[in-house]
């Protein structure tokens, strides 16, 4: 197939390399599929509409406008950084502690210590995901903040048991 027929027609900026723009889709199979850029760079530095509760969400979060630097592929790295931290916590919580420290004999003490500072680091990622998503003004972040509020909930209940096994 021929890519440079279906390239005569696109706008001049959807030729150009990905790196080149600053465009944050990599356009090398793309141009193979369809002409053209799917992201409008005609509206880069312009607000979109926002939903009153992207609103309210952006001011809780502290948001004030999509800073130039930041990329839907940073929101989609910081999500599995901080799913892979909530999930070590997790595998810390109900394998490594239960199972490994006292079989190699270690205090019992150490496991809930471990899991505050792992436990709050993780929720710290959390927020910072939730916040780059509301960012970049992703299409899916209200999906992904679910899910990661989730893991917050679930990541919080763990920081009272730790903190009660601590105290008791």
């Amino acid at each position: 197939m021929d890519t440079s027929s279906a390239l005569a027609g696109a706008p001049q900026s959807a030729a150009a390399p990905a790196t080149a723009s600053g465009c944050p889709v990599d356009h090398t199979l793309l141009r193979a599929l369809a002409p053209g850029c799917p992201i409008d760079h005609s509206k880069v530095g312009v607000a979109p509409p926002r939903s009153r509760a992207d609103q309210i969400v952006r001011t809780i979060l502290r948001i004030k406008e999509r800073p130039a630097n930041v990329t839907e592929a940073q929101a989609y790295g910081a999500f599995q950084k901080s799913m892979l931290i909530s999930a070590t916590r997790c595998t810390l919580t109900y394998v490594v502690f239960p199972f490994v420290l006292p079989a190699i004999g270690l205090a019992a003490r150490v496991g809930p210590v471990l899991g505050l500072i792992i436990g709050l680091i993780a929720i710290t990622c959390d927020v910072f995901t939730i916040r780059r998503f509301f960012m970049v003004d992703h299409k899916w972040r209200w999906r992904f903040s679910a899910i990661a509020g989730s893991v917050i909930v679930l990541l919080s209940v763990l920081l009272v048991e730790d903190i009660v096994h601590l105290l008791t």
